[in-house]
């Protein structure tokens, strides 16, 4: 009987070596590739494309309290733009630095 335990041990270790020595295959080649690996640069997000819209012009002749209402829908305007496009921007430069650290 000690020679079938023997025998018994000596199957369980080899298929344990086996196993380890086709997992440690597996994961060498897994990583491998032939093919070359291109990077491309990511497509910008839509909501920073696009034109600002065109500031709001004031007629002559027009009321004070019209011309605030102008003055202040422009600083909107022109606030919401200049934030757009800084958004933007920081994506980019952002991009810009991961895409050329992977190089």
């Amino acid at each position: 009987m000690t020679q079938d335990n023997r025998e018994q041990g000596h199957r369980s270790t080899v298929i344990t070596l086996g196993i380890i020595v086709m997992f440690v295959l597996a994961m060498c080649s897994g990583c491998s590739t032939v093919v070359p690996v291109t990077a491309k640069f990511p497509e910008p997000p839509r909501l920073g494309l696009g034109t600002c819209p065109q500031l709001q012009t004031v007629p002559d002749g027009v009321k004070l309290s019209e011309l605030t209402n102008t003055v202040t829908a422009n600083y909107s305007t022109y606030y919401e733009c200049a934030v757009r496009v800084d958004q933007w921007n920081e994506w980019y430069n952002i991009q810009k630095r991961i895409f050329e650290g992977v190089k």
